[in-house]
């Protein structure tokens, strides 16, 4: 059993060898992309806009509630209980909107799909056409869920998608870049080495 471990990390290995790999950054190509950054202002805005409006919402419940401790002594049983369905009926109001604003696939969410998606596709295809262009058998994504213990800059080709997008590499000075043994960078250093 052991020799055939040791045969399939041999073969694995000399094929590894045989194959090109890059990896990229999307965070960092992506605030390089003016249109990225108008799309998530725009959101920004937008969410702002509406929770400024739940807020609104919460406030005016929050009121009836208030006068309605102040009032609800003078008032008769029937009285009473038409205020409090008012009342849990203006907080349902609320947390719908709330919901449909900011819920899983809210109105949020689709906002987002419609202005940030496209310029995520672009991306996605300009790493795919530099890939097939140069011979890469696997591009991996620093920035993602994907863990990458070490990088030679050499192998970022985030600038070459930036440039394939049409846009000049290293225009964001905000973004940290990471430190390798090849590099050190400051976080004001914005020339990226290939």
């Amino acid at each position: 059993m052991k020799k055939f471990l040791v045969v399939i990390f041999l073969t694995w290995a000399s094929m590894a060898n045989a194959q090109k790999f890059a990896y990229v950054d999307t965070d960092y190509i992506l605030a390089n992309l003016p249109e990225y950054s108008s799309a998530q202002k725009q959101i920004n805005d937008i969410s702002i806009k509406w929770q400024k409006e739940i807020e609104d919402k919460l406030a005016e419940v929050d009121k009836m509630y208030k006068d309605y401790q102040v009032e609800k002594i003078l008032m008769t049983e029937e009285m009473r209980i038409k205020k409090e369905e008012d009342i849990i009926n203006k907080e349902k109001e609320a947390k719908e909107l709330q919901k449909k604003r900011f819920g899983q696939n809210g109105d949020l969410f689709k906002k987002q799909q419609e202005l940030i998606k496209p310029i995520q596709d672009k991306v996605y295809n300009a790493v795919v056409e530099i890939a097939e262009t140069k011979g890469y058998a696997m591009v991996f994504d620093k920035s993602g869920s994907t863990t990458v213990l070490y990088t030679q800059k050499r192998y970022d080709i985030s600038n070459d998608v930036i440039k394939q997008l049409g846009y000049e590499p290293g225009v964001n000075t905000d973004m940290d870049n990471d430190e390798d043994e090849e590099e050190i960078s400051t976080p004001n250093d914005n020339k990226r080495q290939k």
